[in-house]
């Protein structure tokens, strides 16, 4: 007999041991599952945790990320000021909207470009309309990076848009309210 035909012979049977050892256990697993309540209940329990578990990393990437762009915007806007001057104002907003498009063909930059259209959002007089087009034209993690932006810091043109969302929000709650009141 020679080391070569041993060779074969060792792998296909530690391949068929390992097989029918899966089979095995795949059976064991099935029959506990049926069988068994506590294993159900076990079963049930991990699934829960599992859930639970993915949940919270899921809330503390969130927090993380939260945590990570204000500390990034507080530096780019201690580093960069948005103008309060009119004049300059326009020449910002290009140069801002300009870099940002550029900052988005460049791979993990996405921060960095998010940062650029929201001082260009900052400047715009009507920033409603500019976050339309940014949703339209920009990378969804560049945009997702804005409204966090938005979100942590709002700028001052925002916070008309803003307070007149909530008024209008009310009105048409008063609206809803009378008119389900009509009804009864």
């Amino acid at each position: 007999m020679s080391q070569s035909s041993i060779m074969p012979r060792s792998v296909s049977l530690t391949g068929a041991v390992a097989t029918l050892s899966m089979l095995a256990y795949a059976a064991y697993f099935d029959y506990q599952r049926r069988t068994n309540p506590n294993f159900r209940k076990q079963l049930t329990k991990r699934a829960k945790l599992q859930e639970k578990q993915k949940k919270q990393d899921e809330e503390d990437q969130k927090k993380a990320k939260i945590t990570d762009l204000t500390l990034f915007l507080t530096n780019q806007i201690a580093k960069d000021p948005i103008p309060t001057d009119p004049a300059v104002r326009e020449s910002t907003f290009t140069s801002s909207v300009e870099q940002g498009e550029a900052l988005t063909n460049v791979p993990d930059k996405e921060k960095e470009a998010a940062f650029k259209f929201y001082k260009a959002l900052t400047v715009y007089p009507n920033p409603a309309d500019l976050l339309g087009i940014y949703q339209r034209t920009i990378p969804e993690a560049v945009y997702e990076n804005i409204i966090l932006m938005v979100a942590v810091l709002p700028p001052a043109n925002m916070s008309t848009f803003l307070k007149g969302a909530s008024n209008l929000q009310s009105s048409d709650e008063q609206e809803l309210v009378g008119k389900v009141s009509d009804v009864e």
